[in-house]
């Protein structure tokens, strides 16, 4: 779909718009102004958890990270809906509550949206953001020398199947729900005065697809050490007993052949890089002495970050180890 809409549209007739197709990026990037972009992004998807409030609390921060992901604000959000005609009501307007309310302790305002009918619940934002043109962050540029950081732990995505086959702790639950409503806002925050290379959020393709495609982008190879990677609780006894979402194989199957595992290193781990998050944190990649800046002013306001890995020179290539 990519390939033929970029055979409509050539990018270089619009030299305002500084990140669209040809780039695949977080979110699209248009230069309204010297010091002024405009970010719009949009992502939905079915429910996660069973709380209608959660439900939407998470969709919208899942979709306001790509703005941060860009380096930006967001300011303006529409809500993008498809409920079964059955569905109560009050169920409804405690997703958008929770949206609604997620979107405001952002900073920004929801201004209205669609909604139409479906026989599965489906719910999201399409956001609007601003960055200075020449403070955009995308996933392209990362450096060898760089230090690879993360901002929230892995594993939500085993966490919730594994709920859904009532087969999860619930304090498990309780704890990987608290993370997925948290906004990345205030870890783009602490990067604010930072030499930044690259940046992107991790989500569905797992931190190695996320991970693979700031490499390629990037023209870098990428060493993960496993034993720093973040897990929420719960998720290894879930990789343990294969309660994997069928997201977690399909990533696997895309982006397993660019990535070496060291032998040790057991299918279910291996598997457990893989799987599909949501709403997950900053993946940043950034020089070694900013990132000692980075961890230090995060910790300060309260918050923890990891650091997991770092970019090599080389043919692009991810190694964890």
């Amino acid at each position: 779909m990519t390939r033929h809409l970029q055979d409509i549209f050539d990018e270089s007739e619009y030299p305002d718009l500084l990140v669209g197709l040809s780039m695949a990026d977080d979110a699209a990037v248009w230069k309204v102004s010297e010091d002024r972009a405009l970010i719009f992004t949009t992502d939905f998807f079915t429910p996660v958890v069973d709380d209608p409030y959660d439900y939407g609390a998470i969709a919208a921060a899942n979709a306001l990270s790509d703005v941060y992901a860009m380096g930006g604000e967001p300011f303006l959000a529409l809500n993008l809906a498809g409920f079964p005609a059955a569905l109560p009501e009050d169920i409804i307007v405690d997703i958008f509550r929770g949206a609604a309310e997620k979107v405001q302790e952002a900073g920004a305002i929801v201004a209205g949206g669609h909604t139409v009918d479906d026989d599965e619940p489906k719910f999201g934002l399409a956001v609007l953001g601003f960055v200075h043109p020449d403070k955009v962050l995308t996933k392209a540029t990362a450096k060898p020398g760089d230090v690879l950081v993360l901002t929230k732990p892995l594993g939500v995505g085993i966490i919730v199947t594994a709920y859904k086959s009532d087969q999860a702790d619930l304090e498990h639950v309780a704890i990987a729900t608290d993370w997925m409503k948290r906004l990345n806002r205030d870890a783009l925050a602490a990067l604010q005065g930072k030499i930044v290379h690259a940046l992107t959020d991790i989500t569905g393709f797992g931190l190695l697809g996320h991970a693979w495609e700031m490499a390629i982008k990037s023209g870098v190879a990428v060493r993960i050490r496993f034993d720093d990677l973040p897990f929420h609780p719960g998720a290894a006894q879930y990789a343990d007993e294969l309660l994997f979402p069928a997201g977690a194989n399909n990533n696997m199957g895309d982006y397993g052949e660019h990535v070496t595992f060291a032998a040790h290193l057991e299918y279910e781990s291996r598997l457990l890089c893989f799987c599909p998050e949501t709403s997950g944190g900053l993946f940043i990649s950034l020089p070694p002495h900013e990132a000692e800046r980075f961890l230090a002013d995060y910790a300060a306001s309260g918050h923890e970050a990891w650091r997991i890995g770092e970019v090599l020179a080389g043919e692009p290539h991810i190694a964890v180890y």
